[in-house]
């Protein structure tokens, strides 16, 4: 049976090496200037990632572009995300504003995608909120904030997965990839809201992976541990109210990935895990799987 892998983001001592920074040039008309075995992995592919204006998603994006793809960036940040865009360049990435609690909205993402090139390949359900990260005794969580949570976190990477399928099996193709969290694997690393989402978040990769194998879709899930991205320095803020940015940015660098001696684990680090999972290398790991090679 074809199971779901997850990846859980430690980066042992001698850790990935740095990617050069993206540059416009390196991307024209969907083609990849460099060398392939260097950077052209995604090369033609077309990507939803949803939370892709800032954080893990933005890396992602830019990730994925230096590698052949184009990417439609879907985030309630308009600002931010038609920067982000503009960055990438116009050939390359274009923006949609996406509320992923409105199904509506995840929909028309992902027909954004088939609309404009034809076809979708990726599916990076990234986007994701904290909610009150101030952890509270068990008698005083808030379920409004609760509820919020997992609106964002867990029911909009269902209407992610539901979607990104719907184009993606009649074609028998695709790669479905969800943010989790090691929050979700572990306890006590985040307050119950957060960690009920992003266990969620496994539980349906799990839940429909075998499923749209049949139709040649993967499903995979991602589950990092501290980066100091936006969402996470907010959360810091709400632990550490009395240090300063650049403490509370340390903290989560060493303090809180204390077997990572040396090395820091960055957005980046989590775009790499997707581009992996999204290029034809996951692809053929999973065909070699299944025929018992």
């Amino acid at each position: 049976m074809f199971r779901a892998l997850q990846l859980i983001l430690v980066r042992e001592k001698g850790g990935v090496l740095r990617s050069s920074a993206f540059s416009s040039s390196g991307f024209a008309n969907g083609f990849c200037s460099a060398p392939y075995s260097q950077s052209c992995r995604l090369i033609g592919k077309v990507a939803v990632i949803t939370g892709g204006a800032s954080g893990i998603g933005k890396a992602t994006a830019a990730e994925f572009v230096r590698n052949g793809a184009r990417v439609i960036i879907a985030d309630v940040q308009d600002g931010l995300g038609h920067s982000v865009a503009a960055q990438l360049g116009p050939d390359a990435a274009r923006y949609v504003h996406c509320d992923v609690t409105d199904e509506a909205q995840v929909a028309a993402a992902v027909d954004l995608a088939v609309e404009v090139h034809g076809r979708l390949d990726v599916m990076f359900n990234n986007a994701g909120i904290g909610g009150d990260m101030a952890p509270p005794a068990l008698g005083g969580i808030d379920l409004g904030d609760f509820d919020r949570v997992m609106a964002v976190n867990a029911r909009g990477v269902v209407a992610g997965v539901k979607h990104a399928a719907r184009v993606m099996a009649p074609r028998r193709a695709g790669s479905i990839i969800c943010t989790g969290s090691t929050a979700g694997v572990l306890g006590s690393l985040a307050p119950a809201a957060y960690s009920a989402s992003k266990a969620a978040v496994l539980g349906i990769v799990r839940a429909v992976s075998a499923e749209v194998a049949r139709s040649g879709v993967r499903v995979n899930a991602i589950s990092p541990h501290g980066i100091p991205t936006p969402l996470a320095m907010a959360a810091a803020a709400q632990w550490f109210p009395e240090r300063s940015v650049e403490e509370r940015r340390r903290i989560l660098e060493r303090n809180v990935n204390e077997m990572m001696v040396g090395h820091v684990l960055e957005a980046e680090d989590i775009a790499r895990a997707a581009l992996y999972l999204a290029s034809d290398e996951a692809m053929q790991v999973c065909e070699r799987a299944k025929s018992g090679g």
